[in-house]
C-alpha cells in the first residue's frame, strides 16, 4: 500500500493500492462498541452515501485514511498511539449507525 497526501487528485494514485473499508473493523472496534463497517457514511465531497465497508482504505503511514469510492475525497482518518486513538471524520457529513433493538 502507498501513503497518499490528503489533497492528491483522484487520478494521481494507483486505484489498486487500496483495501476495502472492512479493514477498519478491527481498529474501530477498539473505539466503538458497535460494528461501524455497516454504518452508512455520507461524503462531504460528493454526497454519496454507503456503508463504511465500501470506503477505500490506505494504511501505510501513521494511520488509516479512508476515501470515498466515488470521488476519492478523504472521509475518515484513524491514528492509534499508545493508549489513545484519534478519529477524524471531517470528510463525512453523517454516520448513520444501526443499533440493535433494545
Amino acid at each position: 500500500m502507498i501513503t497518499l497526501p490528503i489533497d492528491t487528485p483522484y487520478d494521481a494514485f494507483d486505484d489498486d493500492a487500496h483495501q476495502d473499508g472492512n479493514v477498519l473493523a478491527g481498529p474501530l472496534s477498539e473505539v466503538f462498541a458497535v460494528d461501524l463497517t455497516v454504518a452508512i457514511a455520507t461524503c462531504t465531497g460528493c454526497g454519496s452515501a454507503g456503508p463504511v465497508a465500501r470506503l477505500r482504505v490506505y494504511g501505510q503511514g501513521p494511520g488509516l485514511v479512508a476515501r470515498c469510492p466515488d470521488c476519492a475525497h478523504v472521509m475518515l482518518r484513524l491514528v492509534r498511539g499508545p493508549g489513545t486513538a484519534w478519529l477524524d471524520l471531517r470528510g463525512t457529513v453523517s454516520l448513520r449507525i444501526p443499533l440493535e433493538n433494545r
